[in-house]
This record gives structure tokens, C-alpha cells and sequence, in this order.
């Protein structure tokens, strides 16, 4: 057995030319997993569209119906940042289902890996920040409705708070919300996670590092979860066009070993999405990217999971 991964080919949906999104890096981190060995195509697990009343045990009906039919207001959506189509709703509602497999697989063979996921600005009744659906929350609530997890650790590091998160489980003790993000950044208002951790701007490897490693083994040895999630973004990366923190590619590559060792060592299953990342060279971008697939690999085989 090798590291299970998820990719769906919709998971890239047409957005106007210029836009700052950078919605080719899914379609790309496939491409450059495969052709660089770092997984084979029977490793790849294909999502399926989630049925609605599994998105709408986190986000409201009506909020589900009106972006699903493309009926959204014009202030709901300039929030969002990115314009409607038909294949972006299905590409929202494709990758939820990614995070919801990533998931069960996860707790089937001890780790995981999506190729998308991590869109921690969405709420209840509304979406932020490039987040729609918040695809970590959804998968949560089906496996706790499945009655396949009791208590969910969410380790989010993406270098933005994961507000939306934060916010729907927010009176939620069976989800423990862990953000470690850069304090001056997206976004302004920022919600109460059961732990927040706020960086200061200009943070580099060996300070993060020691700062994640003060909080994730405790964190583990109180909460005893059944599942982490992790949010693995990229943007704490110092040529990340949104992010103020100063990570380098071997400090990516670090955290996620030092994430991913410490869980599955303690016997934690992880499921984990790739979270933020932008920047204007797109081939950097996606490597920093699969340097979470390199790293889940490795320490697929090291445990023989």
C-alpha cells in the first residue's frame, strides 16, 4: 500500500484571465506528483459530489441553495472574491467531497493527502476570502454523523486564521480548532479559535518550528483525538504574495515532516488539505505545495501504514 492521495480533473474551473487566484496549481500538483515519482496513478482516489444535506449540516440551506443556482448577491459574492459559474459551484461542491474521502481514508490507512481543500474563511451563511464551502468543517460533521470519529483535532497553518472554522465550532467541544497564523494579515476581525497562536511578521524557519513544537505534542496528549485534520498552506512561504512570514522551502518541508511525524508516531490518524499559496510563479508555488506529499510519503512508508 502506498500513501493514499485525492484529485478530481474538476477540481481547476475557468476563472477570468488575470485573476488572482491561482486555480491551475491543482491540475499541476497532480501532473507533478506523477511526473516526478512521487506517486503512481493507482495511488489517486476519485471524489464523488457530495449531496447537499451533507453540506448543509455546517452551512445554512438557503446559503447552499442561492450559490448552487448561481442566485447570490452581488455583495455576498464580491466577498467570496471569485465569480460564479456553473463549473465553479461544481468545483466547490467536488472538492468538499475530496476533503470528505480524504477523510475516511485517513481513518482507514492512517494518513491521507488531498490536492485541494483547506478553504477555512467560509461561514455558516456566507463565504470570504477564496473559501465557499468550508470543506474541513463539512467532512467533520459527516464523520461524526457517520459515527466513525468522537473528538476532531483541526491544526490549521495556513497563514491566515481560519476564522470560518473557528467560528462554527466555536461552542463545539467535540472539535478542538488550533490556528497558528501571522497576526497582521486577513483576516482584520479575527474569530476565537480553541487555540490561536499569532506570529509576528517577518517569522523565519528555525522561530516557527520551535514555536509549533511547543504546542502540537501537548495538544495531542490532552485532546487524544480519533482524526487531525491538517491545513497545510503554503503562504507562511517567504516569496508567498500574501503572507508576511519568511518560511523557506526546507522549512515547509520541516513543518510537515514535524506535523505528520508527530501525529502518526502518537497513533493519530491525519487527513490533510493543502491550504493557501500565491504567488506569481506558478511552478515555485506548486512545488512548496508537494512538498506535503513528499513529506506524507516519506512518513507513510517510515510507520509501514
Amino acid at each position: 500500500m502506498e500513501l493514499p492521495i485525492i484529485y478530481h480533473p474538476h477540481y481547476v474551473a475557468p476563472l477570468p484571465e488575470g485573476h488572482r487566484f491561482p486555480m491551475a496549481k491543482f491540475k499541476k500538483l497532480y501532473e507533478l506528483l506523477l511526473s516526478d515519482d512521487v506517486a503512481q496513478t493507482e495511488q489517486f482516489y476519485t471524489p464523488i459530489l457530495p449531496h447537499p444535506e451533507l453540506i448543509e449540516l455546517v452551512h445554512t440551506p438557503d446559503y447552499v441553495r442561492s450559490y448552487c443556482e448561481g442566485t447570490l448577491d452581488t455583495k455576498a459574492q464580491r466577498r467570496i472574491g471569485l465569480p460564479w459559474s456553473p463549473a465553479l459551484a461544481n468545483r466547490t461542491c467536488i472538492a468538499v467531497g475530496g476533503t470528505i474521502l480524504t477523510a475516511q481514508l485517513a481513518l482507514n490507512q492512517g494518513l491521507a493527502c488531498n490536492t485541494a481543500g483547506g478553504t477555512h474563511h467560509a461561514f455558516p451563511s456566507y463565504g470570504s476570502g477564496f473559501c465557499i464551502f468550508n470543506d474541513i468543517a463539512i467532512a467533520s460533521r459527516v464523520l461524526q454523523q457517520q459515527q466513525l470519529v468522537k473528538k476532531i483535532l483541526i491544526v490549521d497553518l495556513d497563514v491566515h486564521q481560519g476564522d470560518g472554522t473557528a467560528f462554527i465550532f466555536q461552542d463545539d467541544d467535540s472539535v478542538f480548532t488550533f490556528s497558528m497564523h501571522c497576526e497582521v494579515n486577513f483576516p482584520g476581525t479575527k474569530q476565537h479559535s480553541d487555540l490561536d497562536v499569532p506570529l509576528p511578521v517577518g517569522m523565519e524557519d528555525d522561530a516557527y518550528l520551535q514555536t509549533l513544537a511547543s504546542y502540537l505534542p501537548d495538544l495531542l496528549s490532552e485532546i487524544k483525538p480519533d482524526l487531525v485534520f491538517y491545513d497545510a498552506g503554503v503562504d507562511p512561504h517567504i516569496g508567498d504574495r500574501l503572507g508576511k512570514l519568511a518560511l523557506s522551502d526546507t522549512g515547509l518541508f520541516r513543518r510537515e515532516m514535524q506535523v505528520l511525524t508527530t501525529c502518526i508516531s502518537a497513533g493519530y490518524p491525519v487527513a490533510c488539505v493543502i491550504g493557501g499559496g500565491y504567488a506569481d510563479d506558478m511552478t515555485s508555488l506548486v512545488w512548496r505545495h508537494s512538498l506535503l506529499h513528499r513529506a506524507a510519503s516519506e512518513v507513510y512508508r517510515q510507520y509501514k501504514l
